[in-house]
This record gives structure tokens, sequence and C-alpha cells, in this order.
């Protein structure tokens, strides 16, 4: 039975891993993947109840994860609808490179830790177009933006879907991987960032921006002006208060993330009430809810279904038990967990490290799950694909993967190793 779900989920990630090669969408394959996986699982089982048990108990975790991300990308859909988030990103006015850099860098990896960081690139990257005319230019920024909202996401526990899983999980908590992650986080962005500021000039004023072209921006009324400040302050500040909500009641994260989606639902509900029909349309939750990524949710099920089917069937924690005999080392072992996730996507690796390791020999903030959750975040800058920041990026500015592996990935692996770096010694300092 083993050898059949390895084989089927080996043949499923490597479908998922050529998406772009053989152009057959990741979420179809993770979809098939999980239920075959669970197939498998429920024929060659002695009995079928433990299998239905199993599965019960994994789809009430995973629908935690889901109903977070879908209450999450609405909320920011929502905000974006109402051009929110241009409340920040029209306050960027610089002519320097350098200052630029350091604007855009800063900005993606402390917005990335409040939204998602794939919400965080796509809103960078526009933001890029429009103060940024050199080509070659643009690119390098927007490969420093995938590295600012990898680590941004890392140190939060709603900034990237792994730390995320972590989160909702019950292997860390809010507090402690803010306190545990920000160093390193940070050290992952500015050692690069550092780097790539010497190749610039300092008096280098090539950026083109709205100032030195003569264009204006667009006349908001009043009104529209209010509505995007009301839409932005209870979005983010709603995102904020989630992790004071789990601390409080001890529900489980998704619980206030809805919270917030019903507060912001009412609040776009009640400003545009005078509206007619076809001019709020585009501004409600409904339509919002239209918009959100949901094949990224259903690819994000089907996937932990199939990781799912390995843990059942303990071939997971086996697994563990293997790399510990073999490596020896498990801060090594989350760090090699942490490269493999810029080849492979790092929702299954986080996962599958979930399962190989448990609560009860790893209890709730240890080092292991903070350092994975590190790993599993910033790792993924190494490679263009290695994220879905990076690969929005990829898409929007048509970065090639043989470029970014020339131009930015060495740059991340010195953050990805500074920020371990700090990690390690934070934690030996403190432990």
């Amino acid at each position: 039975m083993t050898l059949a779900l390895l084989l089927v989920f080996g043949i499923g990630y490597g479908l998922i891993a050529l998406e772009h090669t053989i152009n057959l969408n990741k979420t179809a394959t993770a979809l098939i993947t999980g239920v075959v996986c669970w197939a498998i699982y429920a024929l060659m089982a002695p009995q079928i109840e433990p299998v239905v048990e199993h599965l019960r108990d994994h789809l009430a975790d995973i629908a935690e994860i889901l109903f977070f991300l879908m209450a999450a990308m609405t909320v920011v859909e929502l905000i974006d609808a109402h051009d929110g988030f241009s409340l920040i990103t029209d306050r960027i006015a610089s002519r320097n490179t350098r200052t630029l850099l350091w604007i855009i860098c800063l900005l993606t990896f402390f917005l990335s830790a409040l939204l998602d960081n794939l919400t965080t690139a796509i809103v960078m990257v526009s933001v890029l177009r429009k103060l940024v005319s050199n080509a070659e230019q643009r690119l390098t920024m927007a490969g420093m933006v995938i590295v600012a909202a990898n680590a941004g996401g890392a140190w939060s526990p709603i900034g990237d879907v792994t730390t995320t899983m972590l989160w909702i999980g019950g292997q860390i908590s809010s507090l402690s991987i803010i306190k545990s992650l920000l160093l390193p986080s940070l050290a992952a962005l500015l050692v690069p960032l550092t780097v790539l500021t010497y190749q610039y000039k300092a008096d280098e004023q090539s950026v083109q921006t709205r100032a030195n072209r003569g264009v204006s921006r667009p006349y908001i009324t009043p009104i529209a002006r209010r509505d995007r400040r009301t839409m932005l302050a209870i979005g983010l500040g709603g995102m904020l208060y989630v992790p004071i909500f789990k601390t409080f009641t001890h529900l489980p994260p998704y619980m206030g993330m809805m919270l917030v989606l019903g507060a912001i639902w009412v609040a776009s509900e009640v400003i545009h009430k005078d509206k007619d029909e076809a001019e709020r349309r585009k501004l409600t939750a409904s339509y919002a809810l239209s918009r959100i990524d949901t094949p990224s949710i259903l690819f994000f099920l089907g996937i932990l279904l199939a990781v799912g089917s390995l843990e059942s069937t303990g071939f997971l924690r086996g697994l563990a038990g293997s790399l510990d005999r073999a490596v020896g080392n498990t801060s090594l072992i989350v760090l090699l967990i942490g490269v493999a996730s810029a080849v492979v996507d790092n929702v299954p690796i986080v996962a599958a490290a979930m399962g190989m390791y448990d609560l009860t020999t790893f209890p709730a903030d240890s080092p292991l799950w903070s350092f994975l959750a590190y790993c599993a975040g910033t790792g993924g800058s190494l490679l263009v694909i290695g994220s879905a920041a990076g690969v929005a990026v990829m898409g929007l500015e048509k970065i090639a993967f043989g470029w970014y592996l020339r131009r930015i990935s060495w740059l991340a692996l010195l953050g990805y190793l500074a920020g371990a770096g700090v990690y390690l010694a934070q934690t030996a300092l403190l432990g």
C-alpha cells in the first residue's frame, strides 16, 4: 500500500512541478492526487472505518486553513476594489535608485506581514510599473520584491500560507513567531539588499517617477477618499486583530478572520447603500468573493489531502526517523527542507514536516517549528518558481528563470543563510 501511495504521490508531485512545461494546471493534478491517494488507502486497508475517521480528522484541520485563506483573500480584494492600497503606494516618490530600492523592499517586507506575500508582491510590482521606466532596473527591483515579500511573510502568522498552517495547527503562537523570526527574516532581506545597493551609484537618478514625467494623480472626491480610508483601516486593522482575537477567545484563527470579513462586508454595504446596482456591484463583498484565487484554495485542498494520506499510514513518521538517523541534526534537516521548497511547492513540504514531527516530541513554539516557518518561507526565494509570490511576479514582469538565477538567486541564498545564522545564534543565546 505504501509503495502505491508513494508512486501516485510522486507522479502527482512531478506533474505539479512541471505545470508550466506541460501546461497542466496544478490544481487539477493536486485534486486527482489527493483523492486517488485516499482511494488507494481505503481499498487496501483491512477496515474502512479507521480510514474514514482519519479522513474526517484531516478534513477538519484542512478546512480551518481553507476558510482562513478564503476570508483573508476576500478582505484583500475588497480593499483593492476601493483602491485602499493607493493610500500607501501613492506616497512612494524618489528619483534616487538606492533610496527607491530600500523604500520598495522595506514597505514590501512589512506589508506582506499584514497581508500576505502573494498579494503584496502583486501590489508592489504594479507600483514599480508606475515608478520605474528602465526595464533592467525594474526587473532587479521586482526580483528583490520577491525576496522581501517572502521574508516579510515568514515572521507573521498571517503573512505566508506555511506560517499560517503552523499557526492554525498549534505548532506556533503568534507572539512567539514574531519574536523569534523578526530579526532572522529582516536579515534575510537586509543582507541581499545591502549587497545590491552597492551596485548602484549613490547619486544615480535614472528612476522615472510621476514627478519627472509630469503626470498628475487623478482627482479623487472626498467621499471616495473617505471610502478608501475606511476600507483600508477596517481591513488591515482587522487582520492585526485576528491574533489578539485568538489569544483571548482561544478559538481557531479562521473565526477571527471570518469576523473581519463580516465587519468589512457590512462596511461596504453601508457606504455604498445609496449607489445604483451597476455602480456598487464591483464594490461589494459578493463580487470580491468571485475574484479570489479559488484555484489556489482547491490546490491546497488537494495537496493537503494527499499529504494527509501519507501521514495516516505512518510513512511520514518513519521518514522523520530515517532522516534523524541519516543526518543526525534537526536544524540541518529543516535547512535542507527550506532549500527544497525552492524547487517544489512549500505547502506540501511543510504539511509533510508537520506529519513527520509531532507535538509530543516537539511541543508548541519549539525551535523546530519556528525554524521550519523561516526556512520554508524564505527558502522559496532561491528560485523564481519557488514561491507563489515569485511565480506571480515572474508572470507579471516576464522574468526569465535563468535571469533570476544569475541576478537574484545568489543574493537570496546569502540572505537565507544569514537569517538562518541569526536564528540559530539567537536560539543559542536565549536557550
